[in-house]
């Protein structure tokens, strides 16, 4: 399989030069107009049956060749982040407040890469579904794409996605069967008081002070209601209630991110987020409204996905350069939603380099690693070829 990697390294400057576009115009979740129609575009040149409006702005290539029945799905996401960019890179981000400070221009360019190779060789006997998904970052597109019918319109036997992981030796390939990436449930809590006078408090209901006593019995959730041997976290992110120093206010919302690696330590964060709340403002003579704004389920790699995915990046590279029991992640990822839909696929990370001074995700001084491009397209098209064998 090295020949792949050497026919696409021929190409490779073309990439980056792409991948530099996409991070010079990003577009947030649902806006990824430009993006997906750069990437129909070329899908259309490369032969590619191109479906379009799954999650507004979705895109699906699909390329058949052969007689076989067998259905492979790679997915890559599109959109950025409300950030604004500090890395000093020359390809920086040209639109205010808004930048691809998380990888998804590498991702989307990495999938686009390999499209292109096995259009041209299609050396592979089965369909292939190149999945290009908006708003990841908003952590339910992908949702939004499954409900819409993606795996009822293009049916997958197996599907793969991949991130980028600053901190992570570069080029090197990781991989955890099983629970790998943590749900995340956004929850406001809207208490409601009585407003007063500061000067004279026994006339009214603080939810200021609600709002504290709720937050700090939170707090409890995990130490005293969660094994200490399973992983969860309860993260009070916000606290408003009220402008003025002597005011007690009658109003507060707290705005909460939840998250668990086991799907029933997630149902019991919900549960105790909302008893804690609710009983702890009627001691008060409060009331405690919960709002469950969003929320993905845990990411569970195929076991046997899993497997499959390890033994063609251990064929390609080599085991130095394949992890096969990576530390799961408490950051969260709504490819989780197609996982749950159809189990059996992988989701991996591939190191964009640990040098030091290196910046993580979400961090405005943050880029992806234009060498990754090469040895993760040619990832996706072993992957293929070998899963759509001859």
């Amino acid at each position: 399989m090295k020949h792949i990697q050497q026919a696409i390294e021929k190409s490779a400057a073309d990439f980056v030069e792409l991948r530099h576009q996409i991070h010079q115009h990003p577009e947030l979740g649902f806006e990824e107009v430009n993006t997906s129609d750069l990437v129909a575009n070329k899908l259309a040149q490369w032969g590619y049956e191109v479906h379009r409006g799954l999650a507004k702005t979705g895109v699906v290539g699909v390329l058949k060749n052969g007689t076989s029945h067998k259905r492979i799905g790679i997915r890559a996401d599109m959109d950025a982040l409300p950030i604004v960019e500090a890395s000093g890179k020359s390809w920086s981000s040209q639109v205010e407040g808004k930048f691809h400070g998380c990888g998804h221009d590498g991702h989307t360019t990495i999938l686009l890469c390999a499209a292109k190779y096995l259009a041209e060789t299609r050396n592979f006997d089965g369909t292939l579904h190149v999945i290009f998904q908006p708003a990841e970052e908003l952590l339910y597109g992908g949702k939004v794409m499954v409900d819409d019918g993606l795996f009822e319109k293009f049916p997958c036997d197996i599907i793969f996605g991949i991130h980028n992981m600053p901190g992570f030796k570069e080029q090197h390939f990781y991989f955890k069967k099983g629970a790998f990436m943590a749900s995340s449930d956004t929850i406001h809590i809207h208490i409601k008081g009585k407003g007063a006078h500061g000067a004279m408090p026994e006339k009214g209901i603080d939810a200021t002070v609600v709002a504290c006593y709720i937050g700090t019995a939170l707090q409890t959730i995990v130490s005293r209601n969660v094994s200490p041997f399973a992983q969860s976290v309860v993260t009070i992110g916000s606290i408003q209630s009220g402008q003025a120093p002597n005011v007690v206010n009658g109003d507060a919302i707290m705005k909460l991110s939840v998250r668990a690696l086991d799907n029933d330590v997630r149902a019991l964060l919900l549960k105790r987020i909302s008893e804690i709340a609710k009983t702890q403002a009627e001691s008060f003579g409060a009331s405690a409204e919960i709002e469950h704004v969003n929320g993905s389920p845990v990411l569970i790699n195929g076991v046997d996905a899993t497997q499959f995915a390890l033994d063609v990046a251990a064929s390609l590279f080599g085991e130095d350069r394949v992890h096969d029991d990576c530390h799961p992640f408490m950051g969260s990822e709504d490819f989780a939603f197609m996982l749950e839909k159809n189990p059996n696929g992988c989701y991996m990370m591939i190191g964009n380099g640990d040098e030091p001074g290196f910046c993580n995700v979400h961090n405005p001084g943050y880029d992806f690693n234009d060498k990754c491009i090469v040895p993760a397209a040619t990832y996706w098209v072993a992957l293929t070829e070998t899963y759509l064998a001859k």
